[in-house]
């Protein structure tokens, strides 16, 4: 894989022995994967200064590499409007969450609390059922 405009140079080398050579400035920001005739490269973390034209050649003894159309890659720093975003979403929480509690306080405030946790006096009725009682009622 070279870069051919910005800043030419080498990105990966990989030998038919699968020995691999990454340039230092896409140390761990590079993966590949190899298939037979087939590979797959991935750039990671991409950055600004990453952007250029990407090329993938095979190497051919005595045979100069005369053309490669490539791969364009233009990086543009995008981090900043989630940045902002990012903010708007965590005040719009924090907003939420106030009012909520809010809403809470003032229902706990409206809503006497206290007789739902009291201790309820049982309903007792108290009978005298002596024989003295029995015989007055008796009589009547």
């Amino acid at each position: 894989l070279l870069r051919t405009h910005m800043q030419p140079g080498r990105v990966l080398h990989v030998s038919k022995l699968n020995m691999s050579e990454v340039s230092p400035a896409f140390v761990n920001r590079l993966e590949y994967s190899r298939e037979g005739n087939r590979m797959v490269i991935t750039l990671q973390n991409l950055q600004e200064d990453d952007s250029d034209n990407y090329v993938c050649a095979e190497e051919v003894t005595n045979a100069p590499l005369l053309s490669a159309s490539g791969t364009m890659v233009l990086v543009q720093e995008a981090e900043q409007a989630c940045e902002k975003s990012s903010w708007v979403l965590y005040a719009l929480t924090v907003v939420v969450a106030l009012l909520f509690c809010s809403l809470v306080c003032c229902t706990l405030y409206r809503v006497d609390v206290k007789k739902y946790f009291q201790k309820k006096k049982p309903n007792v009725v108290y009978e005298d059922m002596s024989y003295n009682s029995r015989r007055s009622t008796l009589v009547r």
